[in-house]
């Protein structure tokens, strides 16, 4: 199963057309921060805690990746299950006997394999340059674990998207608009005046903007791997039910 998605992911030709163009958004966004950190280096010379070099041009990279990722990982996985569905190869699927559970995995271990490339893709942008500056590597490595999180649940919630509907298109704006709710959910409760209510756990943005500074938790970590285990539990039990169907 991984080897025929992996396959099905490295002849689309949409997979190398969001490869390109993030990377290249990617790659002016580091030009632009690095300018920036080197046009301030003299002024945070005299500053004996100034951010550095991860906090100045790192970080904020990762942060544009996971912007991107918003759009980028429902579009890759609006095509796993619904395409199959629509193209009517799920049902040969699972005549050949490859239960319900397997097919979401190996989909979302595929998924999953190309953005990690993606992130890592990204990350030797900054990291090329570490050696000419003294990087915060524990701070690096919180942040790149965050937006490595960020990815994984986002894949999640477009596989489970997929698993729900015959239009791909369909797939695409429903994770999309997931992920960005799961995104913007504490907002309107932090404009009310609530920063540490339950609206603000669910919200997304507030476990990665934690790794993103540098602070790793276990609350954080499992938030995760919960919506991670949901969505794909959703998904293997439509599917299931489909097998059930047919």
């Amino acid at each position: 199963m991984i080897r025929l998605e992996t396959r099905r992911l490295r002849v689309q030709p949409l997979t190398w057309v969001l490869l390109a163009l993030s990377l290249a958004w990617l790659g002016w966004c580091f030009t632009r921060l690095l300018g920036e950190f080197l046009a301030g280096e003299i002024q945070r010379a005299a500053q004996p805690d100034s951010p550095g070099y991860v906090d100045l041009v790192a970080v904020p990279l990762l942060g544009q990746l996971g912007e991107l990722a918003l759009l980028v990982v429902p579009l890759l996985g609006m095509s796993t299950l619904a395409g199959e569905r629509r193209n009517g190869t799920l049902p040969l699927l699972f005549a050949a006997g490859v239960p319900a559970s397997r097919i979401v995995l190996g989909k979302y271990a595929v998924l999953l394999l190309w953005l990690l490339l993606w992130l890592l893709l990204a990350l030797a942008m900054p990291l090329s340059l570490a050696h000419a500056t003294t990087p915060d590597w524990g701070k690096l490595a919180a942040a790149t674990l965050g937006i490595a999180l960020m990815l994984a649940a986002l894949a999640a919630l477009a596989i489970a998207a997929s698993a729900f509907t015959t239009h791909p298109a369909i797939a695409a704006v429903v994770a999309l608009l997931l992920g960005l709710a799961l995104l913007t959910v504490n907002f309107g409760a932090q404009l009310a005046g609530f920063d540490n209510g339950a609206i603000n756990w669910l919200a997304m943005s507030t476990h990665v903007q934690n790794l993103l500074r540098g602070l790793v938790s276990t609350t954080d970590i499992l938030w995760f791997l919960l919506l991670i285990a949901v969505c794909l539990a959703l998904a293997t039990r439509r599917l299931a039910a489909d097998k059930e169907r047919g």
